[in-house]
């Protein structure tokens, strides 16, 4: 785990951490929270750290990154956890790589009377306090909407790869991937299950681990399995960005729908250079700016965030972006969005 701060700034939270007035509530300078990411190998990432560094500047308060080596590198988030739990923080923002094994160390956090706020759905659920995050399955939906009424009368004969993170995250592959296939027609069966769909248009899916090397690799094992691929879905902008190549590589990227999730400046640029059909997008330093100032606020007054009426979970948003925009199906053009990307 690459700690962001130096040895001596978290001796100096290790003091201050937990530390009130003896008298009244906790001042802000006081406040210590610990953001833990999976890497930043990916600029979603990357932007969610912005984001979490910027309010927490403005709100005055003590922030501690903690980055993975890799996207699904749960020990050394259980470590990053169990630094906090020593520094008396008050709190922990967390994107985390595995949503089951991260909950016991998480637990003991809470115990040591710590707000955690996820980013994705954990196991259990209640395991955080809250969760900040784009409604995956929603993105999932318009983009599979989308590409169903982008190929119209053909979609009845598609032949789909499905570009996947690891396997059955909860939050971002299970929902991204079930809303998709639900959105473009497909019977789901269980929709919190991937894989026990039968339906013949269905060529495959792999993961990626949301890299462009993963989306490469993964691109060309299906396309050697069925060449007459002519949608791929790919969980994430990288991904996608790596199964553009290989498509590039097999002579089909004129003849194949890429569309994907994230809203990245890369992602949204590929959509303005015709390479990307359309993508649902986040906004990564929303999400980690409202769960800082979520934090400061429980701290203060000890008022859980509520989630979006409706939800199980406080909604971020979500757009779909094109630049060959379908009747019936609202979107924002490239050249628009790409004002306000990330990455």
């Amino acid at each position: 785990m690459k700690n962001i701060i130096s040895t001596a700034a978290l001796a100096a939270c290790l003091t201050l951490g937990n530390t009130a007035f003896a008298e009244g509530e906790k001042a802000n300078e006081d406040i210590l929270i610990g953001h833990v990411l999976k890497s930043l190998s990916n600029p979603f990432f990357v932007k969610m750290k912005e984001g979490a560094d910027k309010t927490a500047a403005e709100q005055g308060v003590k922030l501690i990154n903690f980055v993975g080596n890799f996207d699904g590198d749960n020990p050394s988030q259980v470590t990053a956890v169990e630094t906090l739990i020593a520094a008396g923080a008050d709190g922990i923002l967390i994107a985390p790589s595995d949503t089951a094994g991260i909950t016991p160390a998480l637990a003991r956090a809470r115990e040591a009377g710590m707000a955690i706020i996820s980013f994705d759905t954990l196991e259990p659920r209640d395991a955080a306090d809250a969760v900040f995050s784009t409604d995956n399955r929603l993105a999932g939906k318009l983009i599979g909407q989308y590409a169903a009424a982008k190929l119209g009368d053909d979609a009845a004969n598609a032949r789909i790869a499905l570009l996947d993170l690891i396997e059955a995250h909860p939050t971002v592959d299970i929902q991204r991937n079930q809303g998709f296939l639900e959105g473009f027609g497909v019977d789901v069966k269980d929709p919190n299950i991937i894989g026990d769909e039968d339906d013949p248009r269905i060529v495959g899916s792999d993961i990626t681990l949301c890299a462009e090397e993963g989306g490469r690799t993964a691109m060309e094992s299906l396309l050697q399995r069925d060449p007459g691929i002519n949608v791929v879905y790919a969980i994430c902008e990288p991904a996608a960005a790596g199964a553009i190549e290989a498509l590039k590589a097999f002579g089909l990227i004129d003849k194949v729908i890429v569309v994907s999730i994230d809203g990245g400046c890369p992602g949204i640029q590929n959509i303005i250079d015709g390479l990307l059909t359309a993508t649902a997008t986040q906004s990564p330093d929303t999400m980690t700016s409202l769960a800082v100032e979520a934090i400061v606020k429980y701290v203060k007054t000890g008022e859980k965030p509520k989630p979006t009426p409706g939800l199980p979970f406080f909604d971020t948003g979500t757009n779909l972006v094109t630049n060959d925009p379908i009747d019936g199906v609202a979107s924002v053009a490239a050249e628009e969005a790409i004002k306000t990307c990330w990455g």
